[in-house]
């Protein structure tokens, strides 16, 4: 007997080859299983051509199919079916006040393309593969198809990626698409459009809060812009390998897009604004500088943070209370003992000219003696699994449900929920946030892709409303301001959005840090939201993480001055929540109504234009002083905006396209 055997292997069944996880069907055989198999379908040979819903259709032989409509004589939307089947033409994006116009429009045919003729633009399809040129009329080749559209089909996720390829070359240069954190121009990067909860962001940080899946391009003095009409997860690369193409896809649903032609920069922003909407004029008091932690408590602290902007003539219109004036972090509630008396404390606060804004979040703690919980189970208003159970998930009260935004019944109560903050409290704002929607302690970071919503009867998953949850959350809020109030100009700030949630809300940048390379990123964030449709937009002046460089916070101040919101934010002390259990870098101390102060060092960093001492003081003053007399300045901007769309910041290259 010997102990120097073999070790036992699995059979390789015969030497075989590994099975590979996922094959195209083509080579898939009925003998072997695979994790999943894929088909790749593009375009071959149009067969017919007819006007169908205001569009010029094109089948191919294979069954794809592409609309082609003329919305002005600038804007053309093309609308993709993989097999000849288009679905209901529904939008959260687009403003529902936008009509298209009547524009001429001529059909020619010569033997290899198709040509639409419109004021502006000439429109050429290829007969042989369905590949799409836009020129002006003077010939000139504006944009044009490298690959064209192709979609991925696969047995176990469906059609998971619908894309189109343009060419480009290393003269094109492109912007946009929200506040992404590299430089001004887009070239050479990819990105991803998932609103992600992206605490302490930094260079190269994506995805990121927002999704806004809209572009200019700029060749040879001509801007046009894309518009990426879809909600779920898109991807978008500007030649990052330098083989001359752009490309932008999408996870599912359909592909649907306009091409916004300028030629100036700026004509592109007007037409896109046209598209989904502006801004409405904010009251003045929105626009002045306002004052955040997390968080300012007791009543006490509130008290004391508004007797010193007097003290030192430091002007500032709005204070904001963040989540621990919640009782246990239950949204439309006060914490009574920190805030025993909200209503008087609010209209001590306007007595000397301050307005009071609160946060509410999206997540309903799981209490069934919590009134709001209460009546979004009984009137079936949160979201549910697949299975018919409500998706619940960890957030800062413990587990929560979600109010499915996404239906008219669920905005309509969700919008009266504030009655009486907004009618009888007199708060004056509201602030939305972790509305991504953000879950904790998984990967993934927000509910699971099975979640049901109602989209407005059409139905979906999550993988198909993420995108649109936080703007659906902002348009609820909004609607319910102004039944409750209509003759009042709301303000509300959001964290999460999409294309078209400008309609609703303000944006501010999240959670920032707090450095010189942050101070940077802020400048062209701001700029790109703005350019990007969301001009009322801000970041946490300092750096949410919290300042310990009274330079650093006067220019950051002073880069503040120009943006429309004008916001300081910091972490500063909190409460632990009731049903989560949280990691810090400091020791207890125990109130006296059983809640939690962290006191750690990290988390004390005050904020305040006092908080550096008096010469760092003096400058902040004269740089809030210096919004204040640019006050007439930035309403009208605003005013020019909710207009035509025009942005209030902007890139050199809108003034030079040289």
């Amino acid at each position: 007997m010997t102990t120097d055997k073999e070790p036992i292997v699995p059979s390789d069944h015969n030497n075989e080859p590994a099975t590979p996880a996922e094959i195209p069907f083509s080579e898939a055989s009925v003998s072997h299983r695979h994790d999943d198999v894929f088909d790749i379908k593009t375009p071959d040979h149009i067969t017919d051509v007819r006007w169908r819903d205001g569009a010029y259709e094109f089948t191919c032989r294979n069954g794809i199919a592409l609309r082609i409509q003329v919305l002005s004589p600038g804007i053309v939307r093309l609308r993709y079916a993989q097999e000849s089947i288009f679905p209901a033409d529904f939008s959260y994006a687009i403003n529902p006040e936008f009509t298209p116009e009547k524009v001429s429009v001529r059909l020619d045919e010569n033997d290899n393309e198709y040509l639409l003729v419109s004021e502006l633009l000439q429109v050429v399809v290829a007969k042989a593969d369905l590949k799409v040129k836009f020129y002006d009329l003077d010939d000139r080749v504006i944009c044009e198809d490298e690959g064209g559209f192709a979609a991925r089909r696969t047995i176990m996720k469906g059609w998971c990626d619908l894309s189109v390829e343009h060419k480009c070359t290393k003269k094109f240069s492109f912007y946009g698409l929200g506040d992404k954190t590299c430089g001004s121009d887009l070239t050479g990067h990819t990105f991803e459009n998932w609103c992600t909860d992206s605490y302490g962001f930094g260079r190269g940080s994506d995805p990121l809060y927002r999704a806004i899946p809209f572009y200019y391009a700029l060749h040879q003095q001509l801007a046009y812009g894309i518009f990426l009409d879809n909600p779920f997860r898109s991807r978008f690369d500007f030649n990052s390998n330098e083989n001359g193409a752009t490309r932008f896809s999408v996870d599912g649903g359909e592909m649907n897009y306009y091409f916004i032609y300028g030629p100036e920069m700026l004509d592109v922003a007007r037409a896109y604004a046209r598209l989904t909407g502006v801004h409405e004029l904010p009251p003045m008091w929105a626009l002045g500088y306002h004052q955040c932690r997390w968080s300012y408590y007791p009543e006490s602290v509130v008290r004391d943070l508004a007797n010193r902007f007097r003290k030192e003539n430091i002007p500032c219109d709005a204070i904001y209370l963040d989540i621990d004036y919640m009782d246990g972090y239950r949204c439309f509630t006060w914490n009574e003992q920190h805030f025993p008396s909200p209503k008087q404390l609010v209209a001590d606060l306007k007595a000397q000219y301050f307005q009071t804004v609160v946060m509410i979040d999206p997540g309903i703690k799981d209490d069934p003696d919590y009134h709001v919980f209460k009546e979004g189970i009984e009137n079936e208003m949160f979201l549910k699994t697949a299975d018919g159970d409500i998706a619940k998930a960890p957030v800062w009260p413990g587990f929560c449900a979600f109010p499915d935004f996404t239906s008219a019944k669920v905005r309509e109560w969700w919008g009266n929920l504030y009655h009486d903050m907004y009618d009888n409290l007199g708060v004056a704002g509201f602030w939305n946030d972790m509305n991504e929607p953000a879950v904790f302690h998984v990967n993934h970071k927000t509910l699971p892709d099975h979640v049901v919503h109602h989209y407005e009867g059409h139905g979906g998953s999550h993988r198909k409303a993420h995108n649109i949850y936080g703007q659906q959350m902002s348009r609820a809020s909004w609607e319910g301001y102004r039944q409750l109030q209509p003759q009042k100009r709301p303000y509300l700030l959001t964290r999460a959005t999409f294309s078209g949630g400008q309609r609703y809300s303000a944006v501010w940048t999240g959670d920032n840090g707090s450095d010189w390379e942050q101070l940077q990123i802020a400048n062209i964030q701001c700029q790109r939201l703005a350019v990007s449709g969301f001009s009322f937009c801000g970041t946490d002046i300092g750096g949410f993480t919290g300042c310990e460089d009274g330079e650093l916070f006067v220019r950051w101040l002073q880069l503040a001055v120009f943006h429309p919101l004008m916001r300081t934010h910091s972490k500063g002390i909190h409460v632990a929540g009731d049903g989560l259990e949280i990691q810090h870098d400091g020791e207890a101390d125990e109130n006296a109504d059983g809640s939690t102060e962290f006191l750690s060092s990290h988390l004390m960093k005050s904020q305040e234009p006092w908080s550096f001492g008096a010469k760092w003081t003096d400058l902040a003053r004269k740089a809030i002083e210096l919004r204040y007399c640019m006050l007439p300045s930035l309403y009208t901007a605003m005013w020019l905006h909710s207009l035509d769309g025009t942005p209030v910041l902007r890139h050199m290259i809108f003034a030079d396209a040289n």
